[in-house]
C-alpha cells in the first residue's frame, strides 16, 4: 500500500502548523524586514541521511507567499551527504524567515525517520523479510510518518483500527480462545479485510494455522521458537516478528525467514536529521 499525500490534507495540517506557529504574528521579523525586501536561502544538510519531506517545505513558504520560488536539487528517498545543498530558496523576506521553523520541522522529522528506517532495512541483510512500522506514531501526524517510512524502503503495518484485525492477548482471553475470537469476528468482518493474530507459543500458533489467520504474528519470542514456527506455518500465513527488535537483532530476527518484521523504534526512536536553512 502506498501513502498518498493528498494535496489537501497536507495543505490543511501546514496551514495548522503555521497558526500554531505564528500566532497572532512574527512580532520580530514584521518589525524588523521591510515588507518587500527578497532575500536567497539555501537549505544544506549537516548530516548523511535519506532526504524525505522537500516538496512539503515548498507547500510551507508557498502558503506564506505565492511569490516564493523554490529551485530543489534531491527529491525524496535519495541518499543525501553532509554539505549537499538541497534546495535554494527565493522571495519574500518575511515569508522565508517565519516559515523557517515550520519548514524545518517537517523535514528534520521525517528525513530522520526514512533515514533510520533505510539503516533497519539494511541491517536485514540478503533476507526476504522487510522492516514495518507500527501505530505507535505522533498522534496527528501518522500519515506524514507513515509517509516516511515508506520513503526509507520499508512496508507498512495497518494505518488505523478499522484496517485490519488485529487479535491480542486480552482479545484472546476475552473471547476464550484464538479459535473462538476467529469465529466470532468472521460473523460481522468485511471480506475484504485480514486477520492477523499474535502468538506467544508454539501452541498459540499451531491454533491460529487451524483458525486460517491471514497473518501470525511471532510476538517476543526468541530466534530459535521463532524459527520452528515459521517453518509450522510452512507458507499458510504471512508471518510477522515483533518485539525486541533493534538495529542489532533485527538480521538474526531476519534469518528465521519470516515475511516481516515489525519495530515501533523506525518512528519513535528515529533522531530528526541535521538540516538548516542558511541565509
Amino acid at each position: 500500500m502506498t501513502v498518498l499525500l493528498q494535496d489537501f490534507i497536507v495543505e490543511e495540517h501546514i496551514k495548522n502548523a503555521l497558526k500554531e506557529d505564528i500566532g497572532f504574528g512574527d512580532i520580530t521579523t514584521d518589525f524588523l524586514v521591510p515588507e518587500e525586501k527578497k532575500i536567497i536561502a539555501k537549505m544544506n544538510t549537516r548530516q548523511d541521511g535519506v532526504l524525505c519531506g522537500i516538496d512539503i517545505v515548498e507547500k510551507v513558504f508557498k502558503t506564506l507567499s505565492k511569490d516564493v520560488e523554490i529551485k530543489k536539487f534531491f527529491k525524496d528517498g535519495d541518499e543525501i551527504k553532509k554539505g549537499d545543498t538541497l534546495a535554494i530558496i527565493e522571495g519574500n523576506a518575511r515569508a522565508i524567515l517565519t516559515g523557517e521553523r515550520t519548514a524545518l520541522n517537517y523535514i528534520q522529522r521525517l528525513s530522520g525517520i526514512a533515514t533510520e528506517t533505510a539503516k533497519y532495512q539494511e541491517a536485514i541483510g540478503n533476507n526476504k523479510a522487510r522492516i514495518t512500522d507500527t501505530r505507535k506514531t505522533t498522534p496527528g501526524f501518522r500519515m506524514f510518518e507513515k509517509y516516511a517510512v515508506q520513503t526509507g524502503g520499508a512496508r507498512l503495518h495497518r494505518f488505523n483500527l478499522s484496517d485490519c484485525v488485529m487479535i491480542k492477548d486480552n482479545h484472546i482471553q476475552y473471547a476464550g480462545s484464538i479459535t473462538k475470537a476467529v469465529e466470532n469476528i468472521r460473523k460481522y468482518l468485511s471480506h475484504t479485510h485480514k486477520i492477523e493474530i499474535e502468538c506467544d507459543t508454539i501452541e498459540q500458533v499451531k491454533e491460529a494455522v487451524e483458525a486460517n489467520a491471514d497473518i501470525i504474528m511471532l510476538d517476543n519470542m526468541d530466534t530459535k521458537l521463532m524459527k520452528e514456527c515459521v517453518e509450522l506455518i510452512n507458507k499458510r500465513a504471512l508471518t510477522e516478528a515483533s518485539g525486541n527488535v533493534t538495529i542489532d537483532t533485527i538480521g538474526e530476527i531476519a534469518e528465521t525467514g519470516v515475511d516481516v518484521i515489525s519495530s515501533s523504534a523506525i518512528v519513535a526512536k528515529a533522531k530528526t536529521l541535521d538540516i538548516a536553512l542558511d541565509m
